[in-house]
């Protein structure tokens, strides 16, 4: 499976870290400009430091990259954490950086596209995007981790939403609620 991973200027670094670390296929990683400042305030660390986690990186502003035509299969692009900015320019028909373009490629292939937007609350402009981009066949998933497992820490809490990614590239990670009673 490959897996291509956006991570935009939206807070919420820490959950792209963990989809990456626990994401076993083949990972691909872009980073937005605002996304480096985003991992450098809230992890305090640099793209660089993603390394390890991904197969290979590419420039934001590199259009001539793999994902950027149709040509070149991929399984997913996976935006973690979104922009409302980022996603605006998806559902608006906008490629103008390899993030948003690789998401218009999934749109017009029909590759799954995960767009995990981290804001609140949403204006009425970004909830109409994600409608309309749900409508084209994107999953839009707003970080809200589950509490039914009831986490005692942060990494739990984490964990909690970022197996529910996992889980729309069909890897389970995790029981569901209740899921007990399926045995």
């Amino acid at each position: 499976m490959k897996v291509v991973v956006g991570i935009t200027g939206s807070s919420g670094a820490v959950y792209a870290l963990d989809f990456l670390k626990k994401c076993p296929p083949t990972k691909y990683l872009i980073v937005s400009t605002w996304g480096k400042v985003l991992l450098r305030d809230e992890l305090n660390m640099s793209e660089k430091e993603l390394k390890p986690f991904v197969t290979r990186t590419f420039s934001d502003d590199d259009l001539r990259a793999p994902m950027a035509s149709g040509s070149n299969y991929f399984d997913a692009f996976i935006v973690l954490p979104a922009s409302t900015s980022t996603i605006g320019k998806i559902a608006s028909g906008i490629g103008d950086t390899l993030i948003t373009r690789t998401a218009q490629v999934c749109l017009k292939e029909r590759y799954k596209l995960i767009i995990c937007v981290r804001e609140t609350p949403l204006s009425t402009p970004s909830l109409e995007h994600c409608a309309k981009l749900s409508s084209y066949g994107a999953v839009i998933m707003p970080i809200s981790p589950p509490m039914y497992f009831v986490p005692k820490t942060a990494d739990e809490y984490v964990g909690g939403f970022t197996d529910r990614v996992l889980a729309q590239l069909s890897v389970r990670t995790a029981k569901g609620w209740r899921s007990e009673e399926f045995e």
